[in-house]
């Protein structure tokens, strides 16, 4: 059976974009593939964080798994830093990667911004732990949003070097997989910009753990236009606010713009907004609800987290092994 990795980066306050771009995917995932999923608490670290808050954010990042439908017997559901073959490929993997390679890294010079000699060394060369995330189990596939493809091809390049340098066929070239409407969740409040925790406006962004009367007021005050729903997806281009809600039902609907439009072509957004909020409270009440009990039950959450960490140590210790034999090191 092929095998996917994927990681969700435990930084607090997972929202809708999180869940549609990611989490709700992985749960169909478990049908037809060997799944790993962790919480990707060393990318975390590439900024400061707060070690108590840290310690909860993975649990909400593993509890998110959980309550939307990752079967932790079925799939495993670890935290990255428990299983010490990462850092440990990803140092190889350090030395594989070109520094040209990374200067090419576009999520580098967003998150860096202007203070890049400031940024720390974590920051610039997280694609190479990325690269040995994924690598770490052979892994076949792994599901990637679009701002994701370049840190996949990147990942591809480093497997085919690393086979080419050493004359082996040792690391697959892993396959994307990329998921249809809404992958991009936007601003609730700016259709422009990407949902994301560190908007100050609450009104901003839905998180999974919000009740079902936050979720209604939330999309009640969403920012949207005057003019009434079109017929055609492409007619939403020029109109970000409208064409982020039509994603957003699409999504939690599981159907196409075109479909939604076709229901709702002609009518004002005072029409369209109940049903969407119809809709998403019918899908996030009950996550957030079982979230929000996993939260209060760490024992559970800790329990599920170790039991992965050694099933995912169990698959990673042999791939980790043949590498550093390849490599040259000698291995006791």
């Amino acid at each position: 059976m092929s095998r996917i990795f994927s990681g969700v980066q435990p930084s607090g306050n997972l929202h809708l974009g999180n869940y549609l771009g990611a989490i709700r995917n992985f749960v169909g995932l478990q049908e037809d593939y060997e799944c790993i999923y962790c919480a990707v608490d060393m990318h975390a670290i590439t900024v400061w964080q707060e070690p108590e808050q840290l310690r909860n954010n993975i649990r909400e990042v593993a509890a998110a798994y959980l309550a939307s439908g990752v079967d932790p017997k079925r799939s495993i559901i670890f935290s990255q830093s428990s299983v010490s073959a990462h850092a440990e490929l990803a140092w190889i993997f350090n030395c594989v990667a070109r520094i040209g390679w990374m200067n090419r890294m576009t999520q580098f010079k967003e998150k860096a911004g202007k203070n890049r000699e400031n940024a720390s060394l974590g920051l610039y060369a997280y694609p190479s732990l990325m690269a040995a995330d994924i690598l770490t189990y052979k892994a076949t596939h792994v599901p990637v949003g679009e701002d994701q493809k370049q840190h996949l091809e990147l990942t591809r390049d480093i497997a085919q070097k690393f086979n080419n340098d050493y004359g082996t066929e040792t690391f697959p070239l892993v396959e994307p997989l990329i998921f249809g409407e809404a992958t991009r969740v936007m601003s609730l409040r700016d259709g422009s910009k990407k949902m994301s925790k560190s908007d100050p406006s609450d009104y901003s962004r839905i998180t999974l753990m919000d009740s079902r009367d936050d979720i209604a007021k939330k999309l009640k005050k969403a920012r949207t236009d005057a003019d009434p729903l079109p017929e055609d997806p492409a007619d939403l281009k020029d109109r970000p606010e409208a064409d982020n809600l039509v994603g957003i039902y699409a999504a939690l609907a599981n159907v196409s713009k075109a479909d939604v439009l076709k229901e709702y072509a002609g009518s004002q957004f005072s029409t369209f907004k109940p049903a969407l909020t119809d809709l998403a409270v019918e899908q996030f009440g009950p996550i957030g609800e079982e979230m929000k009990r996993l939260m209060d039950d760490k024992a559970q959450v800790d329990a599920i987290l170790k039991d992965g960490a050694e099933r995912a140590a169990a698959i990673a210790a042999p791939i980790i092994r043949e590498v550093k034999e390849t490599v040259g090191f000698i291995v006791p």
